[in-house]
């Protein structure tokens, strides 16, 4: 009896300690969870599928990476105490702050777009009603959440629906693949001088290293400086080292969570589709359905649940990065705190970006290909945008003594050549 009170004890000690870290992770983790949205899964499966075991390399690649390049953003927005676009806007010319909105505006509709049809396709083919009724359903339900919830009450339910994404790491082992073959691929990298390999490893880095991701983390950790009642911009400005590390853990965590999904996600899909002639996958139903006969019916649907609630914390990232980038370009105000008649901008931005997502879903594209693609420009399109990051972060004008250390400015010139690099070469072949 007493080593069963022992027992539940430290167990309950475990549990406390898992809820106080947890409860503790910020946007680092927000920010993690909504790379692994609807575009980036559809990718990690078309990769398993197509590429067996062999891309998993990348997950480690590019863990180091994305993690600085979020950990620049991250410390951007709470030494400035303003958001990326707000510190482009007083930097540097206009066209180079209106280039970067551009640029990710268009990346982020497309990515809306692909990811709500994603959604909806999986809806369907749980309920048997058509997915061109779930798409619009899904965007008003998306849209009400983000006008009409407090930011308290969004961050809350964004946080504990990253614990969805876990339902991949147990449908990789529902999958039963070979742990050798995992091993080698994992420290072992593969390439393949071919335009569907490279245009994947694109795609890789494109929805892990995404650009809506920069303007996202730095605007939430402004979100995060008001929440604490630092509502002025002199009372944001700085920040101490302590608040500088936990950023650091918490981004950390998040990109590691981010990393962990795309792992196993490839890992089933390669175990599960790629070994048993199944390379392409045409719908996300498809990617679903196959699941079903060759990893039991529990990995069909923590994939298909899996997916759905990936979007639900995926696409108000998507939409929110595009509003906050226009208002702090424009020098407007806005924020998730506001409420829409005291923020109209910025819900405007939100509630236009979702509409124009919607309709491409009504001009017959397929859904797991605009989610591919997607990934694919988004590839494409960081480079630019990380080149403004790592340029701010180090200019001490900015960011004062808390300028990147020369191992954040080296992994982020890296992470510039290698994106450059290899949306290059999917050109050239």
């Amino acid at each position: 009896m007493g080593a069963m009170q022992t027992l539940r004890r430290r167990q309950r000690r475990v549990f406390g300690r898992f809820q106080r870290f947890f409860s503790n992770l910020g946007p680092g983790l927000i920010t993690g969870a909504a790379d692994d949205d609807p575009s980036g899964i559809s990718t990690y499966s078309v990769t398993g599928a197509a590429f067996g075991y062999a891309p998993l390399w990348t997950a480690l690649f590019s863990f180091p990476l994305m993690s600085a390049v979020q950990m620049m953003c991250a410390r951007l927005g709470m030494v400035t105490g303003r958001g990326l676009a707000g510190v482009v806007r007083r930097r540097y010319p206009r066209w180079v702050l209106w280039g970067a909105c551009g640029l990710l505006v268009v990346a982020n509709v497309i990515n809306i777009g692909a990811d709500l049809g994603g959604m909806a396709q999986v809806t369907e083919m749980v309920s048997g009603i058509d997915a061109l009724y779930w798409t619009p359903a899904y965007a008003v339900l998306i849209t009400v959440l983000l006008f009409w919830s407090s930011y308290k009450l969004i961050a809350r339910v964004f946080k504990w629906l990253t614990l969805v994404l876990f339902a991949y790491v147990i449908a990789a082992f529902l999958s039963k693949p070979d742990w050798m073959e995992v091993a080698r691929s994992t420290f072992i990298p593969h390439l393949e001088w071919t335009t569907a390999y490279i245009s994947t490893l694109v795609g890789l880095f494109g929805t892990t290293i995404s650009p809506y991701l920069f303007f996202w983390q730095a605007a939430q950790e402004v979100e995060e400086e008001k929440q604490r009642g630092r509502t002025t911009l002199v009372e944001r400005q700085g920040a101490t080292q302590k608040e500088l590390n936990h950023s650091r853990s918490d981004v950390l965590t998040g990109m590691f969570f981010s990393n962990l999904v795309m792992y196993f996600i490839i890992l089933t899909t390669a175990a599960t589709l790629h070994a048993h002639g199944h390379p392409v996958i045409g719908t996300a139903q498809e990617a679903a359905e196959a699941l079903r006969p060759l990893a039991g019916g529990a990995a069909y649907w923590l994939f298909a649940l899996g997916l759905i609630g990936a979007g639900m914390l995926g696409v108000p990232v998507l939409a929110g990065s595009c509003a906050y980038a226009i208002v702090e370009a424009a020098d407007r105000h806005g924020s998730l705190q506001d409420r829409p008649n005291g923020a109209r901008g910025f819900y405007a931005v939100i509630g236009t970006s979702m509409a124009l997502g919607m309709i491409m879903n009504y001009a017959g594209l397929n859904a797991v290909s605009a989610l591919f693609w997607s990934a694919v420009v988004n590839g494409v399109l960081a480079p630019p945008l990380i080149v403004l990051v790592v340029l701010l972060t180090s200019d001490p004008e900015v960011m004062g003594e808390h300028v990147n250390s020369r191992l954040l400015r080296l992994l982020g010139w890296f992470c510039v050549a290698v994106m450059t690099a290899a949306a290059i070469a999917m050109f050239v072949v």
